[in-house]
């Protein structure tokens, strides 16, 4: 019999299953360029040089192009007025031809990202970040017009991989408005049992040693030791932390917010960092993206 240290948990290939929902918008653009003679437009706002954020974008509008989504790309310089940002997001409201706008966070901080965020177009919030969208998504019985895309991508991984959700011990690990509370809600909506562990948490780990579905999204690199895994749990890996990794040519390497060598030992399924939630975030993005053309052009 084999023993405990030969257990390997199952990997959750993010790339793998982020293809095949890209394949299938693929198609649908297709589709909609053919019976209608339009396709689907997403808008990228980018405010000021931040590296990662630069990354982000490049990588949304190569996705964009690569399924023949168009994109519109709206850099502006960091100095920029908050008057002046508004006012783009207002002419990006207005075009009929951008089905989704996406203003790429964080913002300098002489723009209130509240302001600028409340006055994207409900129809057009791909990013599902609108007051609104977030209001129904709490309530029992409402749907938003888009769901967050990394919090949907998470959701996804769990129901491609056959991971059930209904009546199960799901622990979120962070409380932010991009990931952690819109995840805790849409896990609630799948009728999981949900506990959000924060940094004012006593005891994190016994609390995370009770839950069949863990995600971890609190920003801190290694943080979820093996030990603090429950045998058998899954484990989706929101964290993506540069680490200093002088063997690296970069001198750096992304590590998430789990243990993942002490981890793979314990869980049951795993998103690996990077290569798994990533990959769905985007993929969401343009699905949320497709979803809003369509209920424009079939209309």
């Amino acid at each position: 019999m084999a023993s405990p240290s030969d257990h390997k948990a199952t990997i959750i290939d993010g790339k793998a299953i982020a293809q095949t929902i890209r394949s299938e918008i693929a198609s649908e653009v297709q589709r909609l360029s053919e019976k209608y003679g339009k396709v689907p437009g997403l808008a990228v706002v980018i405010v000021g040089n931040r590296k990662d954020s630069q990354s982000y974008v490049n990588m949304k509008r190569k996705s964009c192009a690569e399924l023949c989504i168009k994109s519109f790309d709206i850099d502006l310089p960091e100095d920029v007025a908050e008057a002046e940002v508004i006012s783009k997001v207002h002419e990006l409201n207005a075009n009929p031809d951008v089905h989704g706008i996406l203003v790429q966070l964080p913002l300098p901080k002489h723009i209130s990202e509240e302001r600028v965020l409340c006055e994207i177009s409900l129809e057009k919030d791909v990013d599902g970040f609108h007051p609104l969208n977030i209001g129904k998504l709490a309530m029992k019985g409402r749907q938003p017009l888009f769901n967050p895309c990394t919090p949907r991508g998470c959701i996804e991984l769990l129901v491609q991989s056959g991971i059930s959700i209904k009546g199960k011990n799901a622990v979120v690990v962070g409380r932010s408005n991009i990931v952690g509370l819109p995840v805790s809600l849409l896990l609630l909506k799948e009728d999981a049992t949900v506990t959000v562990v924060h940094s004012r948490t006593k005891e994190p780990e016994k609390i995370i040693r009770e839950a069949d579905i863990i995600i971890a999204a609190a920003g801190q690199a290694m943080m979820i030791k093996g030990s603090w895994i429950k045998p058998g749990a899954a484990v989706i890996d929101v964290g993506t932390n540069a680490v200093d990794d002088p063997t690296r040519k970069s001198g750096y390497r992304l590590v998430g917010d789990v243990d993942f060598q002490e981890a793979c030992k314990v869980a049951g399924w795993i998103t690996p960092v990077p290569g798994g939630v990533g990959p769905m975030t985007v993929a969401m993005l343009l699905k949320n993206t497709l979803d809003g053309a369509k209920r424009v052009i079939e209309k």
